[in-house]
């Protein structure tokens, strides 16, 4: 069987995206980032689940710092809907609840329910952690926000389906391979994204990007980071609707490589259906 890695407890958004399209494989789950990479790199799995962006929280940071680094490439993108219910042990009453446990994240997603009923929030590493938390410790007093599928595997009772503040609060995965899986041209919507250094230099960026505006390439996302601990912006991560083999885009890539340093291509992929739906 197959293996694919993800961060967290089973149980967590990130398993649910694994079982939702990966489905005949073994999801594995691992206590931190740096263990994913390191699980694939070192061949105990096939690919890695990641989330690297939410609607409402924006930017995984920890994900775009391993990225550019990583020997890893993106084969897939996959976008969940985030959904949290509120959870306790067989028989708790939602009025019997004092404390409630999440990650930072998603107690900063469902702060109406906790303000409606008086919760004390207290924060776990993990959301399906913290549902696992409630499960070991027996107390009534205790509720978890967790994903759906945590209550299925820890055993807990739904006290309060959907408490997310927003609606459209949506986390963007990708899938990465140790092997460079290019989608091909022409076979529908494909997104591709790469890093690039510029020169600390005036209208370095602007010179850089310009050969994308002027061949009618769509930039959907531009993050800049540190590089070496300096205070300068000299390296960033880009993706664009389009394949690197159409005129447009090879045109642009060619104008990007003049004004950069060095230009990397993390991955060429379908682009999720989500995309077109949200447009």
């Amino acid at each position: 069987m197959k293996r694919i890695a993800y961060q967290g407890e089973p149980g967590a958004n990130s398993h649910q995206v694994c079982a939702q399209h990966y489905p005949d494989w073994e999801a594995v789950p691992c206590a931190s980032f740096e263990d994913v990479f390191a699980a694939v790199d070192g061949g105990d799995a096939d690919l890695a689940m990641i989330p690297i962006d939410n609607s409402i929280a924006g930017r995984v940071a920890d994900i775009h710092h391993f990225l550019p680094a990583s020997s890893l490439h993106i084969v897939a993108e996959h976008f969940l809907r985030i959904r949290f219910h509120l959870m306790g042990l067989p028989g708790t009453r939602i009025e019997d609840v004092r404390t409630v446990h999440s990650h930072v994240h998603a107690l900063g997603q469902c702060r109406k329910i906790i303000r409606e009923h008086g919760f004390t929030p207290v924060i776990s590493g993990d959301t399906a952690g913290a549902a696992r938390e409630v499960v070991e410790a027996g107390d009534p007093t205790m509720a978890a926000i967790s994903p759906p599928l945590a209550a299925d595997i820890y055993g807990l009772e739904v006290l309060a389906h959907d408490v997310e503040d927003e609606e459209h609060n949506t986390t963007r995965f990708v899938v990465l391979s140790p092997d460079f899986v290019q989608a091909p041209a022409g076979n529908g919507p494909v997104v591709t994204s790469f890093i690039f250094n510029v020169r600390n230099l005036p209208a370095a960026l602007y010179k850089a990007l310009g050969g994308f505006a002027t061949n009618g390439v769509n930039m959907t996302k531009l993050e800049s980071y540190m590089v070496g601990g300096e205070f300068t912006a000299t390296q960033f991560l880009a993706e664009v609707d389009g394949h690197p083999d159409e005129p447009g885009l090879k045109r642009a890539l060619e104008e990007l490589a003049f004004f950069t340093t060095d230009v990397k291509i993390l991955g060429v992929y379908p682009a999720d259906q989500f995309r077109a739906s949200s447009a």
